[in-house]
């Protein structure tokens, strides 16, 4: 499975050591907006619930088909980036990501469950694209040692974009619809519920816009590419290992699998399990708030965990991380009120380092096999698809206990950072030349 990132880069000059970083400057705008929009879903979410009276079950499968685009895209982005290169296909994802939010316009006007639906599977597709080679390119840029570290520290500057959204989005869609200012469980009649339908229009009509001015960025500056002759020599290479022999990738596959469930079940159902009588009791305008601080803990805990990555090692901050995860994940179950919804927050804490590390460490020692390892790690993001199975748990046994399923989630990944992690079968580092 072909995948354009590197395994290792070593400029030989200060002037491409300079490119690199500004290469890195512009990811990080990539991984904030991407971030951004995903979470925009979350306030977007208990809205769609209301204007098309949704149980559970059909909530989270909007979001499950967001993900399922991670698994069906990912090998087509691959191939497009093999064919117009890495700068090309970024310009290509974010407009694709446009035309997704300009589809939002008429799905709102009509309004239609499905065309809502298929318009966000094109922005998670554009998404995809962006992903596919971004992360192994930020993990591998640098030293392996420090590269857990260094994904952590970017991928903050996503969670700074999950912080900014459910402000963005509770403001421009929930506080401006009757079902964001009902009191929870309230009946909106057909035309309240039609003139609901029309709110998204403002706020997709704004992400279309920065996302073609980004866009525009994108393609005027000078990123580095990989060169077409080392594609090929890697090719070569990577035929005589296999992947199935390295451990900590057989593993790791299913642990941000798992942890995408986690991370999407908790952020998804936030504001309906909050919104609560007996737990919230609150608007789902005001519930946006709290969110904020749920992806701000996401924030936090990656810039403190790329710190304290360079004094301990990235299996023992997962560990503890995952503990912690599993603690408050039980006190949201058990508990009521004001602690179970503070629990329910702080995870986002936990939950802040775990995709990051744990994509670092499935790559490990892959040496000229880090392409496909890297694929098939960025595939393993549409675990967030699952997140399906939690809204049913919710529509069988109560919203409350569905969070069990997040608990589960959270031992897995505890077992992958004790365990599973340990790399097998370690192949040295090839270097991969970049031409401007």
């Amino acid at each position: 499975m072909p995948i354009t990132a590197v395994s290792e880069i070593e400029p030989s000059v200060s002037s491409a050591k300079a490119s690199h970083r500004a290469a890195l400057g512009v990811l990080a705008s990539l991984f904030f907006i991407w971030g951004f929009i995903t979470v925009i879903n979350n306030t977007l979410l208990p809205h769609l619930r209301s204007v098309f009276v949704l149980d559970y079950t059909r909530t989270t499968l909007i979001q499950s088909v967001w993900f399922i685009a991670y698994f069906l895209v990912s090998i087509p982005s691959a191939k497009l980036i093999e064919r117009i290169g890495y700068q090309r296909s970024l310009v290509t994802g974010l407009m694709l990501m446009a035309v997704g939010s300009l589809m939002m316009l008429p799905a709102s006007m009509v309004p239609s469950y499905w065309l809502v639906v298929t318009a966000l599977f094109v922005i998670a597709s554009g998404i995809t694209l962006l992903q596919v080679a971004a992360n192994p390119y930020v993990a591998v840029i640098g030293s392996p040692e420090t590269s857990s570290s260094r994904l952590n520290f970017v991928q903050a500057f996503n969670a700074l974009g999950t912080t900014l959204a459910p402000l963005f989005g509770g403001y421009l869609i929930l506080a401006r619809s009757t079902s964001g200012t009902a009191e929870a469980g309230a009946v909106l009649t057909e035309a309240e519920r039609l003139a609901d339908a029309q709110a998204v229009q403002l706020p997709y009509l704004i992400v279309a816009g920065v996302l073609v001015v980004l866009a525009i960025i994108v393609a005027m500056f000078r990123l580095p590419d990989i060169s077409a002759e080392n594609r090929r020599a890697s090719a070569e290479e990577r035929r005589k290992h296999s992947l199935w022999r390295h451990r900590n990738l057989v593993f790791g596959v299913p642990a941000i699998f798992v942890a995408l469930i986690a991370e999407i079940g908790v952020s998804n159902l936030f504001i309906n399990f909050i919104s609560l009588p007996e737990i919230g009791n609150m608007t789902h305008a005001d519930a946006p708030h709290y969110l904020l601080l749920l992806w701000g803990g996401m924030m936090v805990g990656r810039f403190g965990g790329s710190y304290l990555m360079r004094i301990w090692s990235a299996e023992t901050i997962l560990a503890w991380f995952s503990i912690g995860a599993f603690a408050v994940m039980m006190i949201t179950v058990l508990a009521s009120g004001s602690v179970a919804m503070w629990s329910l927050i702080l995870v986002g804490l936990f939950h802040s380092i775990m995709f990051p590390t744990i994509f670092t460490l499935g790559i490990r020692g892959l040496g000229p096999l880090t392409e496909e390892g890297s694929g098939l790690l960025t595939m393993a993001i549409s675990g967030g698809a699952l997140v399906v199975v939690q809204g049913w748990l919710a529509d069988l046994y109560g919203l409350q206990l569905s969070f069990l399923l997040i608990a589960a989630c959270e031992i897995y990944v505890l077992f992958y950072a004790l365990w599973g992690s340990r790399p097998t079968e370690v192949l040295p580092k090839k270097k991969v030349a970049l031409t401007a």
